[in-house]
């Protein structure tokens, strides 16, 4: 089983993601895939074979699309270095061959075994950014099986300056934290990250002020832009990069690349999506995005019976100006863009 792409496509410049587990230890509360799987449960996922595979330009149906070297971004649906990993090894496999092939990747974690020696070492090879997600202390609680905020902060210290980048995810923020937010930024300069990227969020029942994009509730906009202005200040001030992971307002950050690789050799991303489109950034689609039977990926937004067929006969720039035109409205609440918040 090869790398991944899904409904992610027509808003994440880094759509293309590989896991290899599928639950996840941390038991993190708030944790979105538990929406749909029962996280406790633990077993390996994808393989060094399926990764080995997309690295040498072998692509599946649902990334027919590209045809250039995109960064992966590992770690999409379960922490690649959980504890589990020690004993399984699945992604101390995936190092040895990102080592040797020095192929870009995004790696998402907060186990400590990140920074133990054998994996560190071979991170240092690989030419990877890595993201730490860490929002404050007061989170502890909420992810009862992750090492502390504190443990966090020395894990990414360690990394820094060994990895060509390590970014803190402060994700998902609640504006209850604002002030501790606030309060760690000079902190994690401190460690020598090279930046911030910070979303809100998301419930999966309605709160009191809360409204409602797409299958999610979420924080009013004005809510998160008043915070993230003001902790964008702050890490600005700091030295840090500031990104935006939140959908509706990923223009306040540094990139629209959110995930912290803009401007590292290599890290070519894919602009081609309806984020880019909507905020007026005019992106050209490559021509392998213009072939019919480059829209696979596409399936998990339209799966209406029949939506396959259509599907294999329609090309990835077909289907996503479809998606744009048939949907402006529900696409622009998504973004931000829409007058009814």
């Amino acid at each position: 089983m090869g790398c991944r792409c899904g409904s992610q496509v027509i808003l994440c410049n880094l759509p293309v993601r590989f896991d290899t587990y599928k639950g996840c230890s941390h038991g993190c509360r708030y944790c979105f895939v538990q929406k749909k799987h029962d996280i406790s449960k633990i077993s390996r996922d994808e393989t060094v074979e399926g990764l080995k595979s997309f690295i040498e330009g072998k692509r599946g149906i649902e990334t027919a699309w590209c045809d250039w070297p995109i960064p992966i971004h590992w770690g999409g649906m379960s922490d690649p270095f959980q504890p589990c990993e020690k004993q399984t090894r699945a992604s101390y496999e995936c190092l040895q061959l990102l080592a040797e092939t020095k192929y870009p990747f995004v790696v998402s974690t907060k186990g400590r075994l990140v920074v133990d020696p054998e994996y560190l070492e071979l991170l240092a090879r690989c030419n990877c950014v890595v993201q730490v997600s860490m929002v404050c202390s007061k989170y502890d609680k909420l992810e009862p099986g992750c090492p502390s905020y504190e443990e966090r902060l020395k894990i990414v210290e360690t990394l820094a300056g060994k990895v060509q980048r390590v970014i803190v995810r402060i994700q998902p923020y609640m504006p209850e934290v604002f002030k501790d937010v606030l309060d760690n930024i000079p902190r994690i300069a401190a460690t020598g990250a090279h930046g911030i990227v910070v979303e809100g969020m998301k419930f999966f029942k309605g709160k009191p002020g809360m409204v409602k994009v797409g299958g999610d509730h979420c924080y009013p906009i004005k809510v998160l832009r008043r915070d993230f202005e003001a902790i964008r200040a702050e890490a600005h001030r700091c030295g840090l990069a500031f990104y935006c992971g939140e959908n509706r307002l990923r223009t306040m950050g540094d990139s629209m690349t959110c995930c912290g690789t803009d401007g590292l050799p290599g890290f070519q991303p894919n602009e081609y999506n309806l984020c880019m489109l909507l905020n007026g950034k005019n992106p050209e689609p490559t021509e392998r995005m213009k072939q019919v039977g480059t829209g696979g990926c596409f399936k998990t937004l339209n799966q209406s019976a029949g939506s396959g067929r259509r599907i294999a006969k329609q090309s990835f720039y077909g289907l996503m100006q479809a998606e744009l035109a048939q949907k402006a409205e529900y696409h622009k609440k998504v973004f931000g863009l829409s007058d009814d918040e």
